[in-house]
């Protein structure tokens, strides 16, 4: 009898230890290398589309730089417990300017495939930053984010530079979308690598 309690309080032991082992390593892995977001909201359309669900690398800033394209998860700046995800378009040293719409680096414009201008009209500069913008010149350690859906993102156009430190990861994939109109899973997104 004896030897039976105390192997059933092994089992229960090595079952604890797995339990806790697999704790600890999905909350070193969700602290320091990869969490998942929700996009909540169009600013990222039609690269990211409401409802997806996004892993996001939280490792790869400690050895490079963010570049220009790259479409990064921060804390707002405006409120820290809010994420937000836009994309890369100004390095720190950069001159930028927005005329027209048209995003110019150093004086040339940018090619960007992925935005969109779904609102024809211009909007004067005394009205909103979100056509016209500078020019200047972003400081050492600071980014300009814009979200692809140019006419609808609450972006560096209308609350400033991004400081590094805010900085949370890259998004790499997309693991899971849920259309809430169609009340279904759009399964042609899943898998499908973040650019």
């Amino acid at each position: 009898m004896p030897k039976r309690l105390k192997r059933e309080k092994s089992t229960f032991r090595e079952y604890a230890e797995a339990i806790v082992i697999a704790l600890v390593l999905a909350l070193v892995i969700r602290t320091f290398i990869v969490q998942a977001f929700k996009i909540p909201s169009g600013s990222m359309l039609p690269t990211l589309q409401i409802g997806d669900h996004i892993l996001v690398n939280k490792f790869i800033f400690h050895f490079v730089s963010p570049q220009r394209g790259e479409i990064i998860v921060f804390k707002y700046p405006k409120d820290e417990k809010r994420d937000f995800i836009k994309r890369v378009i100004g390095l720190p040293g950069e001159k930028l300017e927005v005329r027209d719409k048209q995003v110019f680096i150093n004086d040339r414009p940018l090619v960007e495939s992925y935005a969109v201008h779904a609102d024809p009209d211009v909007q004067d500069e005394s009205f909103s930053p979100r056509d016209f913008l500078g020019p200047f010149v972003i400081p050492p350690g600071e980014y300009f984010m814009m979200g692809d859906n140019r006419d609808h993102s609450m972006d560096s156009r209308f609350w400033g530079l991004l400081d590094q430190k805010k900085i949370r990861g890259k998004a790499f994939l997309v693991y899971w979308s849920w259309d809430s109109e169609k009340f279904r899973p759009r399964l042609g997104r899943m898998g499908k690598i973040v650019h």
